[in-house]
């Protein structure tokens, strides 16, 4: 109601005596009512009135605990839309529910109650950033009349395509589904929306359609691999139990009717992985693997992994087989251009498509070795290793991110000079603040999962290495990862999931109500820290529970935690900038020098 965190409210339970004293709940998790705090906040002056969606939203919130939230939510959905009958919703929370309708729409009051609930279960429901949606949609064509999502979750794929007379969905969650159903009648599209587990028991059998756009469950390890070993829809392969995103293209495969495409969001890590590369292999070989574009590693909003986006079709009986695949690595500003690459691409697989910008059209021989592995980023011609041809645009290119780049640079204010109360860490471990973790020394093996080292904390670049996961620690989102060198000192906040810890680096898990993970990486970075001795390697020993940050509120800390963020990306685009003009200006050299290229004239 407010815009400040537990911390704040904390501090107000200290120092205002009048402060409501709690209902009912534990000494850690206290409840209060809602109306005496309402009371409070307005008589101290911290908010002028509680806005209309906000008494909305806590009289709902307070319906019922998280598990049963989404069927309060959809239920009130239900009763905006006049069906069914008011059987969770308190009286109150519908009278205001109502006074919002009317004031804004039943249809923005019921997308404002799908938002918060997605907020509210946004580590669990994953849902597809709007961006992706979009271009996923794009790439599913456009005269797409019929579209099913078997993992459809709160219904965003489903409403990115509006020109549609058939729209199938299933999602496992009853409640989820039916927020699903109320989204597409807000967006004002009829469909169907069947509660179930698509791979077990799948809702639509026999239903065909122009396109499969899906988000599927990622490291799903019950996927019902032990009950549907003969099942018939593995015609590419059985998938591995680890491999559960396989059996999901697969179940996306049999509902396209022939020359029907299947988008599918993927982990970036099943493109390669041993385990699937039969299923890889034999997608391509019969032509129904046609593109897959690698997404920057900031897009996995929710998963916190790595993307990348398969676009698969359903093989026509007799039809020719492509000999091609494109190959794309994305960024937001160049969904426009893959777009039409991957349009043009459709009409001609044949047509080499090989140009400026990350963008290769791949023999499929050159994929189908030992590995078979259909990474972008190891096939594409990275703007950082141009052509003489293509030197024009990658020019321009270069010149717009340099734009970009300057709008980056962050901005602070002088203040007067004040020491800052500080804690350290240790205390913080000591009172449940934060948990140190410890990865020790190991060989990297080279097979299995993605391994953050040393050498990626230091020099900013995505992990290319892979180990054995057993026994050894594994990355959370919003881990603070450390180590220390020669004098330098790095901490990265990762958000990608499925990542190892690597060898002699140092973990720093956060309780997010209490500590920020950038504030915490920044001020690490900022203060002077204390290393112990060196190993072979360069890389010093960090001794965490002696480093020391400012003592703040959470709400203060999450003030410079954006800063610290901004300040982050700012160094990872000047980074990539500084890279990419530097093989810019040695390709040039190269061209001049070979008679590739010319000066411009006098």
């Amino acid at each position: 109601m407010v815009g400040v965190g537990r911390a704040a409210v904390s501090n107000w339970r200290r120092r205002y005596e009048d402060f409501p004293p709690p209902v009912g709940g534990t000494a850690t998790s206290p409840a209060f009512s809602l109306k005496a705090v309402e009371e409070w906040l307005l008589h101290q002056g911290k908010v002028e009135e509680v806005p209309l969606r906000e008494r909305v939203w806590q009289q709902i919130r307070n319906a019922a605990d998280d598990l049963r939230l989404g069927e309060v939510v959809a239920e009130a959905t239900e009763l905006l839309r006049g069906h069914g009958k008011r059987r969770l919703v308190p009286p109150s929370a519908w009278g205001l529910l109502r006074d919002l309708a009317e004031e804004q729409g039943n249809a923005e009051a019921g997308a404002f109650l799908l938002d918060r609930y997605a907020e509210v279960h946004s580590r669990r429901l994953f849902e597809t950033p709007a961006e992706i949606a979009h271009f996923m949609a794009r790439l599913a064509g456009p005269d797409v009349r019929s579209v099913l999502d078997p993992a459809c979750g709160l219904g965003v794929l489903l409403t990115t395509i509006r020109e549609v007379e058939q729209v199938y969905g299933q999602e496992a969650d009853d409640s989820v589904a039916r927020l699903a159903r109320t989204r597409l009648v807000l967006a004002g599209i009829e469909g169907s929306v069947r509660t179930g587990d698509s791979l077990r028991h799948d809702s639509w059998p026999g239903v065909t359609v122009d396109a499969v756009l899906c988000h599927p469950p990622f490291n799903d390890r019950n996927w019902g691999y032990d009950d549907l070993v003969s099942d018939p829809r593995w015609e590419y392969g059985m998938p591995p139990k680890a491999e559960s995103e396989l059996a999901w293209v697969q179940h996306a495969m049999s509902h396209l009717k022939p020359g029907g495409t299947a988008v599918m969001l993927m982990p970036a890590i099943a493109a390669g992985r041993r385990s699937g590369r039969r299923i890889r292999s034999n997608l391509l070989r019969q032509g129904a693997l046609q593109a897959v574009v690698g997404l920057p590693p900031r897009m996995g909003a929710g998963t916190g992994l790595p993307l990348h986006i398969w676009v698969l079709r359903k093989p026509i009986e007799g039809g020719p087989i492509p000999s091609h695949v494109l190959m794309a690595e994305a960024e937001p500003e160049s969904f426009d251009e893959i777009a039409e690459r991957w349009r043009e691409f459709r009409v001609d697989p044949e047509r080499a498509a090989q140009g400026p910008g990350a963008v290769r059209s791949v023999p499929i021989i050159e994929l189908v070795d030992e590995n078979v592995d259909v990474t972008p980023a190891g096939h594409v011609s990275h703007v950082g290793q141009p052509s003489a041809h293509d030197f024009p645009a990658v020019r321009e290119q270069l010149l717009h991110r340099v734009e970009r780049l300057s709008t980056m640079i962050p901005q602070a204010v002088p203040s007067a000079a004040a020491a800052m109360p500080s804690v350290h860490l240790s205390e913080l471990e000591r009172v449940g603040a934060i948990r140190v973790l410890n990865a020790g020394r190991f060989e990297i093996s080279g097979a299995g999962d993605l391994v953050l080292t040393d050498q990626d904390l230091f020099s900013g670049t995505t992990p290319p290495h892979r180990t054995h996961p057993e026994g050894r620690v594994l990355i959370e989102p919003g881990d603070v990862v450390v180590a220390a060198r020669s004098g330098e000192f790095a901490a990265r906040v990762v958000t990608e999931r499925g990542i190892l810890l690597g060898p002699r680096l140092t973990l720093l898990r956060p309780d997010a109500q209490r500590i920020d993970s950038y504030f915490l990486a920044g001020f690490l970075r900022a203060l002077p820290v204390t290393m112990g001795t060196g190993t072979h390697s360069g890389v010093s020993r960090f001794e965490p529970r002696r480093a020391v940050v400012p003592r703040m509120p959470l709400e203060e800390q999450r003030r410079y935690g954006e800063s610290f963020r901004r300040i982050f990306e700012f160094e990872d685009e000047l980074r990539n900038v500084s890279n990419a003009g530097q093989a810019a200006a040695a390709s040039l050299l190269k061209a001049l020098g070979k008679g590739d290229l010319t000066p411009p004239p006098a």
